[in-house]
């Protein structure tokens, strides 16, 4: 298994499925697996004693009845908030082992969060093939990969920071195709929004240049069943949804769901 290599389109369940809003919990990645998806995206933070949480923000506040800084709790408070009241808060482990053939993309949130990751997929037999490492910042996602490799692990996937997609994007622009642009980005995979407030951002000629780096493009976060269908026909590789339930939907309609 590599994280990489299931058939194109591959469908995210971003923060797993819930409705209730029960983002990052074991229940709603429990949903998205229940309804077939085999990739699942979450965010990593570490608690002030080293524990590696499915958390996205820097504070528990909007999302659980907890109140302060993820980064300044240990996990004995962390582990008493519960998730719109109702679901604890998990650690990167438990998702883990709970569904082994499922695949993570990992959005690494926060400094702290790289050694307990590292860590974690180095002393976890197969976990580092399962995962693509991501993060808006090319330092932590760099810092991750050199620690992997330190360990001896040199099978995870990663995908573009957003200087990677810069780079990419000024490449690309400037002509260059194949493994040079591959080599431009540093990474396995682009995954980008549509848009970058009035920039588009996936264009036929973004995705064609991407295919000849062998760089599948993913997009996030696609919520309308319209948008999956245009971007789908456009020809990106994944969509990342909060609602997996529709884009189950539409990838049935156009015979493109896979039973897993």
């Amino acid at each position: 298994m590599s994280f990489l290599d299931a058939a194109a389109p591959v469908a995210l369940a971003h923060r797993g499925f819930s409705p209730e809003r029960l983002e990052n919990s074991m229940a709603a990645f429990a949903a998205a697996v229940d309804l077939g998806f085999t990739y699942l995206e979450t965010d990593v933070r570490a608690t002030a004693d080293g524990a590696l949480v499915t958390f996205h923000d820097a504070t528990l506040q909007r999302a659980t009845d907890g109140i302060g800084a993820i980064a300044d709790l240990p996990w004995s408070t962390v582990a008493r908030a519960r998730i719109a009241g109702v679901q604890p808060v998990p650690r990167l482990e438990e998702v883990l082992t709970a569904w082994p053939h499922v695949r993570l993309n990992i959005d690494v949130k926060h400094p702290a969060a790289v050694a307990p990751l590292v860590d974690l997929l180095a002393s976890s037999p197969g976990a580092s093939e399962r995962v693509c490492v991501a993060s808006f910042s090319e330092r932590r996602r760099r810092a991750v990969l050199a620690g992997l490799r330190a360990r001896g692990v040199r099978s995870v996937t990663s995908s573009a920071a957003r200087a990677g997609v810069v780079r990419f994007l000024v490449a690309a622009r400037a002509g260059a195709r194949g493994a040079v642009l591959r080599r431009a980005v540093g990474a396995d995979c682009l995954q980008v929004p549509e848009r970058s407030g009035r920039v588009r951002v996936v264009t036929p000629a973004l995705l064609a240049a991407a295919a000849s780096a062998r760089l599948p493009v993913h997009v996030w976060t696609v919520d309308d069943p319209g948008d999956m269908h245009r971007l789908l026909d456009l020809g990106v590789d994944g969509l990342v949804t909060d609602r997996a339930d529709l884009l189950r939907d539409v990838l049935v309609q156009r015979g493109q769901w896979r039973a897993r």
